[in-house]
């Protein structure tokens, strides 16, 4: 159960980003704050996964040849990197409520997919009970909309839109996955995280001369990637990893749909947005399947995906 409630937690804080957004300088970019995050959060992630992993001793089990465990450490980092383009692609062609809607809605579908192929492990009833209810949730809370919402976008995605945001989710269920893989084979939880954060910062450095930050020096601009880098990244990573730790990618990634949930919520509390009948609708359906997963995890079901005999 403490591993749903951290990788929930992380959802949470993944879900502010769209608020700490609106509420920065005028003057940033989509791809401008992902970089500033992923080069602040990153680099944060890394210092705090590296340190935790040195208070902990793991046996290795059924080590991977290092270069391959080296390999899936930096598609992790990758596949953080990827997420942010992509992302912001999806919704800068089709509207921010439908890039959001198709890229959150197929992570969990496609992480549960990869899984399946990868392990021959076929989804349980609860998982595919759960995923089903959120992504509908996810799906209706999208076509519902709000009212007054600030975010510009066309209100319906074209193929590239579209590519973009099951790309994000592609992203999130690829890295979610090899997390997971490198976790089975004896790696310590936070070694990964730190190793995905050190790759991502990576990328996003090699993008940084080739983008305006100047927005950085404002005083709600620094705050903005403070947030951005620090809790949701370095924190909200390092909890998702230590419960992806004791859950599957599949599972994790139905959580992280707790995501446009908070999301929300902050839009109403905080940017005064008004949710429509059928959004309101969507998100007591998301969670519901919210609810239910994490009471299969509270029953200690086995896994969600049973070994296929």
């Amino acid at each position: 159960m403490l591993a749903v409630l951290a990788v929930l937690a992380a959802a949470v804080l993944f879900g502010t980003t769209g608020t700490s957004q609106a509420l920065g300088p005028g003057d940033t970019t989509p791809l401008s704050i992902g970089v500033m995050r992923l080069v602040v959060g990153g680099t944060a992630l890394a210092a705090v996964g590296f340190a935790l992993a040195r208070r902990r001793t793991r046996e290795r089990r059924n080590p991977l040849p290092t270069w391959r465990a080296m390999a899936l450490m930096a598609l992790t980092g990758l596949c953080l990197a990827a997420y942010q383009p992509l992302f912001f692609l999806g919704t800068a062609r089709g509207g921010v409520a439908v890039g959001t809607v198709i890229a959150l809605g197929s992570a969990p579908v496609l992480a549960g997919l990869l899984e399946w192929v990868l392990t021959r492990r076929l989804p349980s009833a609860t998982w595919l009970g759960a995923t089903l209810l959120a992504t509908v949730g996810v799906v209706v809370l999208g076509v519902g909309g709000t009212a007054g919402a600030a975010g510009g976008g066309t209100g319906g995605a074209d193929l590239l839109g579209i590519l973009g945001s099951v790309g994000a989710g592609a992203s999130f269920a690829v890295f979610a996955n090899a997390q997971r893989r490198l976790m089975d084979a004896g790696w310590d939880p936070f070694t990964v995280a730190g190793a995905m954060g050190a790759w991502s910062a990576g990328f996003a450095l090699l993008a940084l001369p080739f983008i305006d930050v100047g927005w950085v020096a404002d005083p709600r601009g620094l705050a903005l990637t403070l947030w951005l880098g620090l809790a949701t990244i370095a924190v909200a990573y390092t909890l998702f990893t230590w419960g992806l730790e004791r859950l599957t990618a599949a599972t994790a990634a139905t959580l992280t749909l707790a995501e446009p949930l908070t999301a929300s919520i902050l839009g109403i509390a905080v940017l005064g947005e008004r949710l429509s009948s059928l959004a309101i609708g969507g998100l007591v359906i998301l969670a519901a399947g919210l609810v239910l997963l994490a009471w299969g995890a509270r029953r200690r079901d086995p896994a969600p995906f049973a070994v296929e005999g």
